[in-house]
């Protein structure tokens, strides 16, 4: 395949982005669903100059799809490419070097030639457009190989609500071969890797109430409950003094993995001290007798990801709190359920509280872990265009994040997912200063045809 038309045209590819990222879809935030529907209508248009056909946006009760599909001929095979436009929120915005939906490009130690500052950068609007301009180039050049249709939806940050409706309600429509997802990472620009393995997640907002109103901490104090203490007491016993989750029943279906598993994962590279010095932390943490590795991608957690309540403005106010409430979400392994791990963490966290408060556990979205063959035409196509780009074969990796979607559309279109990501861990995903580097995005638009290219002939 030829990189002129990439090169002639990767200013105005980057731009487009920039264009993209600047509208703050922020899909967790009612206050701006008219900048989500936004994006949608950014996505369809670039589509429909792509190239694409029967381009439509996709009503659902939340949140819209965007759908699009090029058939060059129905005997060929089918890619479903799948992707989101939605983007976490960027508070707290005082710790961006700049303002999160005015996207800058500046060098940094890992990328040297630059990367794109912005909320989305890299999760995933960078990695969505990145499909967009491929397909452009395939079409330009006249080289796309097999039929493709797009599935981009603004929901994957409040957990994909409606995709599923979406799936049952067009599986015709949806008919494909594999899907096709860039919402991953690789190990370093270079040392290409390819996911195959996620976790799944049970995300809960738990609410501790003492008395029915704030009371003067001076009088009350000492004899009534405090939320506060309570919660954080609460949360703390969750774990033991070697990082184990003490819910019972937490461990009884994970997929515990062999020692040869074990050695084979961990011939990832991993350099630990570089792990520490770019977290500027003095030293790791987590369960005991597993490394980082295997602690981020085939062990399961349980995290406390916001907690509040009482007086938190500027001065005192000698406040004993009515109320406390906090996030907590449980990252899955295979064979982990998530309705299951949900409801026996309500049933013991309400089983802890003590007598003076009143606890209400509330879930709020989850997905199931998955694991994807290594031994697929579809991920052997990924292996082969990677390996074309980078000069070097990918590394098989499991990945310690989720995406909740890649288990529905196994469950609901019979459809494996290939984890094709182009981002870095270090890349400040759902943190303030996220990122995505110019030699990511653009590699990326040149690796996606040659996927499209093994996969036809396959």
């Amino acid at each position: 395949m030829s990189a002129t038309y990439l090169n002639q045209h990767k200013d105005r590819f980057l731009n487009e982005l920039f264009e993209l990222l600047r509208i703050p879809s922020i899909s967790a935030d009612s206050a701006f669903k008219g900048d989500v529907e936004k994006a949608a209508i950014y996505i369809k248009d670039k589509l429909i100059a792509a190239g694409a056909d029967a381009v439509e946006i996709c009503p659902t009760a939340g949140h819209p799809i965007v759908y699009g599909e090029k058939i060059i001929d129905p005997a060929m095979p089918t890619v479903l490419v799948y992707g989101h436009y939605d983007v976490q929120p960027a508070v707290p915005l005082e710790l961006w070097d700049t303002p999160p939906f005015e996207p800058q490009v500046r060098k940094t130690a890992i990328h040297p030639d630059g990367a794109i500052f912005a909320r989305g950068a890299c999760d995933d609007k960078g990695q969505v457009y990145m499909h967009l301009k491929a397909f452009e180039m395939m079409m330009a050049e006249n080289t796309l190989p097999c039929n493709v249709k797009f599935m981009i939806e603004g929901e994957e940050e409040v957990g994909s609500s409606h995709l599923g409706d979406f799936c049952i309600a067009n599986k015709e429509k949806l008919k494909a071969d594999v899907v096709l997802i860039s919402d991953t990472s690789i190990i370093a620009n270079d040392i290409p890797s390819i996911d195959c393995g996620l976790r799944g997640l049970s995300y809960v907002e738990v609410e501790v109430t003492g008395p029915n109103r704030d009371l003067h901490s001076g009088v009350y104090g000492g004899a009534v409950a405090n939320p506060i203490n309570i919660l954080a007491k609460m949360i703390a016993s969750m774990h033991d003094e070697n990082n184990h989750i003490t819910i019972p029943g937490f461990y009884d279906k994970v997929l515990e993995l062999s020692q040869e598993e074990r050695t084979l994962l961990n011939q990832a590279p991993f350099d630990l001290e570089a792990y520490k010095k770019d977290l500027d932390i003095n030293d790791i943490w987590g369960e005991k007798s597993f490394n980082v590795l295997e602690r981020t991608g085939i062990r399961p957690t349980l995290d406390c990801n916001g907690i509040w309540g009482g007086y938190i403005g500027e001065g005192a106010k000698t406040v004993l709190p009515s109320k406390a409430f906090a996030k907590i979400s449980m990252r899955l392994v295979p064979n982990q359920s998530s309705y299951e791990i949900t409801d026996l963490f309500k049933r013991h966290f309400e089983s802890i509280a003590p007598a003076g408060v009143k606890v209400v556990v509330r879930p709020h979205h989850g997905g199931e872990p998955v694991l994807t063959p290594i031994d697929s035409k579809a991920y052997k196509a990924a292996e082969y265009a990677m390996e074309k780009t980078f000069g070097k074969k990918p590394v098989p990796t499991r990945g310690g994040g989720s995406i909740p979607i890649v288990a529905l559309f196994e469950r609901e279109l019979g459809l494996k997912s290939v984890l094709m990501g182009f981002g870095l861990d270090s890349d400040a995903l759902h943190s303030p200063n996220e990122h995505y580097g110019l030699f990511n995005y653009y590699k990326g638009i040149e690796t996606i045809p040659y996927f499209f290219e093994k996969f036809a002939e396959a």
